[in-house]
């Protein structure tokens, strides 16, 4: 029996992308469990002034993608929870933090604490953290309390960029996907299969929520901070090793990519642009750059009369473009690649505004 459980375990090494449909198996099957206990226990979200739904829907999401998540990785990739011990602390405790804001809505200034304990035990103790430049503005390797400054700030934006995105159905749990498959291919392709296993499974987790999100009718649920907050952990974990393998030169030659950094950021633009857009605009307000509002992305979409699914598919196509941009542009400059990257979303975001403009003057005529 312990020989045919090592082969299993072989099996998911080998093929990492395999992992994918099992966490969807066991999401399926715990997440009715989820939804009734969320019901039980009132864990839920009732409608109000800046949300859309109708009746009382479960936000504890998370906590099923978790599930799958673990357990996944815990039966058939034991070796990974090994390696990575101390960064499922960290997991814990950013869920734990999640949690609590779904259940009390926590001050920010506590979640950001909780963020950064979370960030402590991938960052310091587990030594997940962006040591290079990769030759950017001439910088390579980074001093020492430099890169732990760097490592937190890439940290936080990431787990609030993820956590504010979270605005219409399918939406986050889509880009998710989108990222850990790309992620996913990219460890599997350049022979780093635990992380690539950590990618897949996510997948597997998030695709059970998303068709419960997106489709669930009575059984509809939300992702909730612990879902955004986990997800935006992992992407942290994904995006720090992306950079470091092309940084210390240790994948193939045919997958280097010399622009690793540029095409992190092509890969995140939807959420990473939404979320400096949103806040500048706060603070050129004189209101908090973390005060609530209904000026991301998805809200200006939603404005323009698009239904919820409708706004997901269309930033989820976006996502696919800069995406593409990335991979086309890996070989190019760093700065190259940001500045194109960069420009095409604001073009992007102006051709939208424009045509809110429009649909909004010619409402006012009609009046």
């Amino acid at each position: 029996m312990y020989n045919i459980y090592n082969t299993i375990v072989q099996f998911f090494s080998e093929y990492p992308y395999v992992s994918a449909f099992m966490s969807f198996l066991i999401g399926l099957v715990c997440m009715p469990a989820v939804v009734r206990v969320a019901k039980q226990r009132d864990f839920v979200v009732k409608p109000n002034k800046r949300t859309s739904h109708e009746g009382a829907v479960p936000n504890v999401g998370g906590v099923n993608i978790f599930i799958a998540f673990f357990l996944t990785v815990a039966l058939f990739s034991y070796q990974v929870i090994d390696k990575l011990q101390f960064t499922f602390v960290g997991i814990f405790i950013i869920l734990l933090v999640g949690f609590v804001d779904d259940l009390i809505d926590i001050r920010a200034s506590w979640k950001l604490l909780g963020q950064l304990i979370s960030g402590f035990f991938v960052i310091v103790v587990s030594d997940f953290r962006l040591t290079s430049f990769h030759g950017f503005l001439g910088i390579y390797e980074l001093p020492l309390w430099l890169s732990y400054t760097v490592s937190f700030f890439v940290f936080v934006v990431l787990n609030n960029a993820l956590n504010l995105i979270d605005g219409v159905d399918g939406l986050a749990s889509g880009l998710g996907i989108l990222y850990c498959l790309f992620f996913g291919v990219y460890f599997m392709l350049t022979g780093n299969h635990n992380l690539a296993i950590c990618s897949f499974t996510l997948v597997g987790a998030l695709a059970v929520f998303f068709i419960y999100n997106v489709f669930g009718g009575s059984n509809k649920i939300f992702m909730g901070d612990c879902g955004s907050l986990f997800l935006g952990y992992m992407i942290y974990l994904f995006v720090c090793q992306f950079c470091e393998m092309n940084a210390s030169h240790t994948v193939p030659a045919p997958y280097a990519v010399p622009a690793a950094p540029s095409v992190a950021i092509c890969v995140l633009m939807v959420p990473l642009f939404d979320t400096m857009r949103v806040m500048l605009t706060r603070m050129k307000n004189g209101r908090s750059p973390f005060a609530p509002d209904k000026n991301h992305i998805h809200h200006l979409l939603l404005r323009m009369g698009l239904k919820h699914r409708q706004v997901t598919f269309v930033l989820l196509v976006v996502s696919v473009f800069f995406i593409a941009l990335g991979v086309l542009g890996r070989n190019w400059s760093i700065g190259m690649l940001a500045a194109v990257s960069l420009g095409s979303m604001i073009v992007l975001t102006f051709i939208l505004w424009r045509l809110l403009d429009r649909k909004q003057n010619q409402a006012g005529l009609v009046e």
